[in-house]
This record gives structure tokens, sequence and C-alpha cells, in this order.
């Protein structure tokens, strides 16, 4: 499965040059039953990504723009009065997907970012005095550009602890670069992905992800992790137990990608970043902008033995 789980790897960089690594964690993230922020500039290929993840998977997909005026549900759906039956029908609105794509998430309203927190977090929805479960999988890129915060309102805590990544994609190299140039007007090639697994393929690679050991020794050195952001001065608050489980999901899956048994400490630093930057903060800092550095304090300064 790891030679396959390469090919869709290979075949998604087809249409996002240069960028494996991404790549790679936002696979690892869809594999472990995660959410993913992508947070970067516009143009940089976050609606790319996204794109071509659903075509490689076969996965079934949907695009909300949010916007200032989007209401919850827009995204829900709502019950519509049929004449025919005199009687109200549920219009399922874009969220009951396989892969949505939350386009520039922090451009609508608390109320509105809300109505996303138990879909990601129970895999279902409450609309009008009724539970409905979405399928399954179902998975959740959410985009926003760190830039331009003019009239947005940044995502809190909780909800930004509902994803269990968050990755920028950053300037594609020189070599990357100049092939865009020449495709020129054929940039965009999303529709030309294809796909190589299948959502059967999924469910097993997530079964098989889910067996792969994690030593004691091992849970000594995340705990070590946890234990120093608590303790330390520097950092605003600690990893909560929710973060902490997410390392393990995440290093389970990456060392699964790299067709191990077991997970071992190169597993957890390499998904390390991407899992805690965004719950972590500086204690000076207002704006939640000091994760990156942080994790690199606690690579340097946390002993793995």
């Amino acid at each position: 499965m790891q030679e396959r789980i390469q090919a869709a790897v290979d075949e998604v960089g087809t249409v996002l040059l240069g960028k494996e690594r991404q790549i790679r964690l936002a696979i690892c993230c869809l594999i472990a039953g995660g959410h993913l922020l992508i947070e970067d500039l516009p143009g940089m290929g976050k609606t790319t990504l996204a794109h071509a993840l659903a075509r490689v998977f076969g996965l079934d997909f949907n695009r909300i723009q949010f916007t200032s005026d989007l209401l919850p549900a827009d995204i829900l759906g709502v019950s519509i009065f049929d004449q025919a039956t005199s009687g109200f029908s549920f219009h399922p609105g874009p969220i009951f997907s396989q892969l949505i794509l939350a386009d520039e998430i922090n451009r609508t309203t608390p109320k509105t970012q809300s109505a996303l927190l138990e879909a990601m977090e129970e895999g279902q929805v409450s609309v009008e005095g009724a539970t409905r479960a979405l399928p399954s999988p179902f998975f959740v890129i959410a985009t926003q550009n760190p830039v331009s915060l003019a009239g947005t309102f940044p995502l809190p805590e909780s909800q930004l602890d509902r994803f269990l990544m968050r990755i920028g994609i950053g300037y594609p190299d020189p070599k990357a670069e100049r092939e865009l140039l020449e495709r020129g007007a054929d940039a965009d090639r999303g529709a030309a992905v294809q796909q190589m697994l299948s959502v059967d393929d999924l469910t097993s690679m997530r079964e098989q992800a889910g067996q792969v050991g994690v030593s004691p020794l091992l849970l000594d050195y995340l705990q070590r992790i946890v234990a120093y952001t608590r303790e330390n001065e520097a950092f605003h608050f600690g990893l909560s137990p929710r973060g902490s489980i997410a390392v393990v999901r995440a290093a389970r899956t990456w060392a699964y990608m790299e067709g191990r048994q077991h997970a071992v400490p190169e597993d957890v630093q390499a998904i390390l970043p991407a899992v805690v930057e965004h719950r972590l903060r500086a204690s000076s800092d207002t704006e939640g902008r000091t994760g990156a550095a942080l994790v690199k304090r606690l690579l340097a300064e946390v002993d793995v033995f």
C-alpha cells in the first residue's frame, strides 16, 4: 500500500509542483481521520491541493466560499415546504459531501464558523431538531489568508483545535516556478489528476495505520514534550489531551506511510510542526503567531531518551 500512497503523492505533485512534503502531510491528515487547515497567501495552490486530493482518492467534493453574509443554513441545509406532499422536505447543504473545501473560513462570522464544529468532531449535523449523519469518510480542508485580516473573524482556540494539522504551502522553488511559467494558460491542470485510490482503500489504510505500534519509550518522549509546554513559562498554555492524542494519531499514520510497523521519534518530529503549531502560543503573543518558534524550541530542548 505504501507504493500506492507514493503514487498518489506523485499524481497530486503533477499539479502542485515541488511540494511533496505538504502533499504527504495532507494525505497523512486524511488517513489519520483528521481535518486540515491551510494558511497561506492567495494563489499558492490551496484550492488546487484540495481538488487534487478529492480526485486522487475518488471522493465527492464541494467547495464553500465563506463570506461575511454566509449563514449556517447555507452550509447545513434547510427544510422547504413541498406543496405536492403538504409537508416539509429537507434539502441538504454542501456539507453533505466527503471532502469539503471551506475557503477563507475566517471571512465569515463566528456563528457560521461554529456550524462546522459538530460536523468536524462528530461526523453529523443537527438541523431543525433532527440529527443527520454525514458521508464517510468526511474530510474538511479549510483555508485562510494570514495577511489580509481586515474584516475577518480569527478562529478561536476551540475551533483551531478541531484541525488535526495546519500547514502552509509556500512559494515554489525556481525549477517548479519555471515549469509553471512554461505551462502558461495550462497551469491549472486539476482536471487531469487521475484517481489512484478508492474509498475502500482509504478505509483499509485507516485501519492499518491505527494498528501501528507505539512503544512506551516513544510515549515517554511525547509526555516530556507535553509537560514542557505546560510547565515552561514561555508558553501561554500547554498542549491539551486532545493535542497529545493528535500527535500520536499523526505519528502512527506517518510511520505507516513510511512503511514501518512501529512509530519512532523521527515520526513524531516529522509531524510535530503541522500538528501543534496552531495549538501553541507564547506568553507574550497576542495574535497566535509564535507557534513555529515554540515547536523549534521543543525539538531542540526536549530529550528523545
